[in-house]
């Protein structure tokens, strides 16, 4: 086994995103990536290499003989929830939604900031909130010919960075709890890890340009690279799943679909899915308030909690119609293959995620941050990398756990004034990365939410991502150069909107030209 962290730990990711996007072909590049991972790990051996990928596969279901729950929900989840939206579609309840949302929103911009507004309240759970935004908002998009690469981009960029500034929700508890540590690690009782939390949210520049240039994009009508090629495509109603082609609609029923076969499933889910994760976090909380109940939540179990009572009243709402069961089960199986695409996505980006872990990608990364570089340039420094190793591993959270202790321990050495703004540089760059990357679970999940392919909603996400971080580095080299939060913030925000500016003066000169 491999003993040494080198540069060779960078090989199979680098390798399998390179192949990503040459190739298009998820699966095969991430399989030739968690190949060549494990290769490296067995010293080339490929008899041994085999027998590690099958021992990482086992051990995504089962470690050390008891079963390893949190993986097999998330995949019985997305079943249920493929199960659930084919029986919206065929009880007729996605077009009776589509027509009466058209009635009251009105244009595509709407239908837009509609989504982005669901997405910043359903702020509880970033898988929650990618999953179910994007299926409550597909049939309005659909009405207003949206593409679906444009609703994945909407869900993507509102999930992850309203999770993680907002206190209450699972990504929110679990980053109080590292940032806990880390000041009693280093003696520091005058704030405690909630305080600190709230304190770093306005130095988060990534989660808040990342909102804004989403906002700015909706309502100045902006579309940037790849995703220019769907809006246009999806205006002459292509790229978008139509009556003819959601899963379920090819046996829809001759009753007229109701609104409530859409609204009650999808809130009796969001309900019973909140429930059961205050009701999993008390539970595992030793002391019972707000904030360790979203640290103990047992986000998968919830979920599949959640989903198993919404199929439940999708099918009843379905079956009060009387349908032939031929056609429910041709219905219920449709929903099943829906999934299956993303399923397998998900398990091999799992596997390349052990993987990755097990050589220490992570671990070589975090070695470039020393107490040799210059003070000012470090909020950067840390942006970047964490980018970089959240885009490389498909783990914000991984990133959380690795780079914050690491810009706790930098901070203390050289300035602890420094201590939040470096610790938020981390938070936004992982969040960055997360965006960016093929591998990651919660860019699969938006997707797979909103219905289209992982690799193209990663593509046409990309430009506006990186356009997002730009801004944010200017954010960060302000903070860094003057140590001021408001004269940072006032950077990333000023920067955003003169990009913003500037992408829709090119679209408009462009579009003279034509």
């Amino acid at each position: 086994m491999m003993e040494e962290i080198t540069a060779l730990s960078l090989l199979p990711p680098v390798l399998a995103l390179v192949m990503i996007i040459v190739t298009r072909k998820v699966l095969l590049s991430l399989g030739v990536g968690i190949v060549i991972g494990a290769l490296i790990l067995n010293d080339w051996s490929f008899p041994e290499a085999i027998f590690l990928i099958w021992e990482v596969f086992a051990a995504i279901f089962i470690v050390d003989g008891a079963l390893n729950d949190w993986e097999l929900f998330i995949i019985l989840f997305l079943f249920l929830l493929g199960m659930m939206a084919a029986l919206i579609s065929f009880s007729g309840g996605s077009r009776a939604f589509g027509e009466w949302a058209l009635k009251r929103v009105k244009t595509r911009v709407g239908a837009q900031l509609t989504t982005l507004l669901f997405g910043i309240l359903v702020f509880i759970d970033d898988y929650f909130n990618s999953l179910i935004v994007g299926q409550v908002s597909s049939p309005v998009t659909d009405r207003h010919y949206i593409s679906r690469e444009k609703l994945a981009y909407i869900v993507d960029s509102s999930a992850a960075p309203i999770c993680v500034i907002a206190p209450l929700s699972s990504w929110g508890a679990y980053i109080i709890t590292i940032i806990a540590d880390i000041l009693g690690t280093h003696g520091i009782q005058e704030v405690s890890g909630l305080q600190a939390f709230v304190m770093m949210i306005p130095m988060n520049f990534y989660a808040v340009t990342a909102l804004l240039f989403l906002f700015l994009i909706i309502i100045w009508k902006i579309e940037i690279g790849p995703m220019k090629t769907f809006e246009e495509a999806a205006l002459q109603g292509k790229g978008i799943l139509t009556e003819k082609n959601t899963p379920g609609e090819n046996f829809e029923m001759e009753t007229k679909g109701k609104v409530s076969h859409l609204i009650v499933p999808i809130l009796t889910l969001v309900i019973s899915t909140v429930f059961f994760m205050v009701y999993t976090g008390a539970q595992n909380a030793d002391n019972i308030t707000l904030l360790s109940v979203f640290a103990e939540t047992d986000v998968a179990r919830s979920l599949l909690y959640g989903g198993s009572i919404g199929f439940i009243v999708a099918l009843f709402l379905t079956l009060k119609n009387k349908p032939s069961f031929r056609e429910t089960g041709q219905t219920l199986v449709s929903g099943l293959q829906s999934m299956l695409p993303a399923i397998y996505i998900l398990i091999f980006a799992w596997l390349m995620v052990a993987i990755i872990d097990e050589l220490g990608t992570g671990t070589y990364l975090a070695h470039f941050i020393d107490g040799t570089l210059p003070l000012f340039i470090l909020p950067v420094i840390l942006f970047v990398l964490a980018g970089f190793m959240a885009f490389s591993t498909g783990t914000s959270w991984g990133t959380f756990a690795i780079l914050l202790p690491i810009a706790g321990e930098v901070a203390a050495v050289l300035d602890i004034t420094m201590l939040l703004p470096l610790l938020a540089s981390v938070l936004a760059g992982s969040i960055f990365g997360d965006h960016a990357s093929p591998i990651s679970d919660t860019t699969i999940l938006s997707a797979t939410g909103a219905g289209c392919h992982p690799i193209d909603h990663v593509m046409t996400q990309l430009p506006y991502a990186l356009l997002s971080a730009v801004a944010a580095m200017g954010g960060y080299l302000m903070i860094g150069l003057t140590s001021s939060v408001l004269i940072g913030l006032g950077a990333a925000i000023a920067i955003t909107i003169i990009i913003a500016l500037s992408a829709k003066v090119r679209m408009t000169q462009q579009e003279k030209i034509v």
